[in-house]
């Protein structure tokens, strides 16, 4: 009996979102306008590239952007939570799968001693350049139109699912737990007696709640969560099953 826990970053794990907590480093704790507005959708990771850029050619160093970081606050009740399944590793494998990127959520994870309560952690490959800035790639290529460029967690899930059957590991349950527009995709691949968990007044339980409306529900069962501990109420009932 093994439960397959897949976190999203950004506002689920923590209560912020890390790629636009970084401005906090630039001159005046805010960016040009002209960089600002060069955002194009589905096009996230190019426009974070050249955010990196910008703090590099303002003198933005390594320990700055890690002492920033590491000042993000948790979502509510998740240290507890963390610490819960950090304990259950034996019931719990967990997972993250991420728009952020490798450096940021290494950096917060375990600055906060988080780092072992996840078996894998899916997001954008980052590097420092031997200049000293960030770098950043896409995670990967793909062919849904529904995500963006860089990155279908759907995809990612999947290829994750196969590779433990591989190894002879199979799931009970896959608990989701997120809360943006791109995580309707890998939800939407979940099964009956799986558990999409989207957090309250955020993107991705307006989505589902819309397609229940079109009546083409996701097959998955959902609970809607607001502070972790909903999240952890939830998994303490899985343990007992």
């Amino acid at each position: 009996m093994k439960f397959l826990l897949v976190f999203d970053f950004d506002h689920t794990i923590i209560d912020e979102n890390s790629d636009t907590w970084i401005v906090r480093c630039a001159p005046d704790r805010k960016l040009p306008n002209g960089l600002r507005n060069s955002y194009q959708p589905g096009h996230w990771t190019e426009y974070m590239g050249r955010v990196f850029v910008y703090l590099g050619d303002n003198g933005v160093k390594e320990d700055e952007m890690k002492r920033t970081m590491t000042t993000i606050p948790f979502t509510a009740g998740m240290t507890d939570l963390l610490g819960f399944i950090g304990e259950n590793k034996e019931f719990f494998d967990c997972i993250i799968i991420s728009d952020s990127n490798t450096i940021f959520i290494d950096w917060i994870l375990k600055a906060a001693d988080f780092h072992d309560v996840f078996d894998e952690v899916f997001t954008n490959p980052a590097t420092f350049s031997s200049s000293g800035y960030l770098t950043v790639q896409n995670f990967h290529t793909h062919h849904c139109a529904k995500c963006p460029k860089n990155l279908c967690k759907r995809k990612v899930l999947k290829e994750f699912l196969d590779k433990q059957l591989e190894r002879g590991i199979s799931y009970t349950q896959i608990v989701y737990i997120g809360d943006g527009g791109n995580d309707l995709c890998p939800v939407m691949f979940l099964k009956k007696n799986d558990i999409a968990m989207p957090r309250q007044g955020y993107t991705l339980e307006k989505k589902i709640s819309q397609l229940a409306q079109d009546l083409s529900p996701v097959q998955c069962s959902v609970l809607v969560w607001s502070s972790a501990s909903d999240i952890m109420s939830y998994l303490k009932l899985l343990k007992k099953e």
